[in-house]
C-alpha cells in the first residue's frame, strides 16, 4: 500500500540547534525575512531588496553568526508564499542547497472577517 504525500510533514527531523528557519514576506521591491538562528537569543528580521543573490548573502551571514555562537548550521529551511511566478525562487534556493518550501497563496488561512468592528455604546439606565 502506499502512503499519500502530506505536504504538512517534513520528510527530516527539525534538530533547532543546527537549523535555520526562515520566512519570506515578498514585495515587488523589497522582501521581508525573519528567522530562527541557533545560538542568537535575538530573532533577526531583516528588509532587502527583492534580489536572490542578496537573500543568499544574508542566509549566509546568519550561518556564520551561528557558526561563532557554536552551532554549526547543517541545514537552512525558507518558506514564503509564492504569489504570481514566486515559484521560481523555491527553484534556484533548491539549486543553492537552501530547502525551499513555495506556499500556494490559497493555502494560506485568511480572515474574512473584514468589517471594522463595531463600536460598544453603552446607554444610559434611569
Amino acid at each position: 500500500m502506499s502512503q499519500s504525500f502530506d505536504a504538512s510533514r517534513s520528510l527530516a527531523a527539525l534538530e533547532q540547534d543546527n537549523t535555520i528557519i526562515a520566512v519570506i514576506e515578498m514585495s515587488k521591491a523589497k522582501w521581508l525575512v525573519a528567522a530562527l538562528v541557533p545560538g542568537l537569543k535575538r530573532q533577526p528580521l531583516k528588509k532587502i531588496d527583492a534580489d536572490a543573490p542578496a537573500l543568499l548573502k544574508l542566509l549566509q551571514r546568519w550561518r556564520d553568526e551561528a557558526g561563532r555562537a557554536g552551532h554549526t548550521v547543517q541545514r537552512i529551511a525558507v518558506a514564503y508564499e509564492a504569489a504570481g511566478d514566486g515559484f521560481w525562487l523555491a527553484r534556484w534556493l533548491r539549486a543553492h542547497g537552501i530547502e525551499a518550501y513555495a506556499i500556494h497563496p490559497s493555502s494560506v488561512p485568511v480572515s474574512r472577517d473584514t468589517a471594522a468592528p463595531r463600536p460598544i455604546v453603552s446607554t444610559p439606565s434611569f
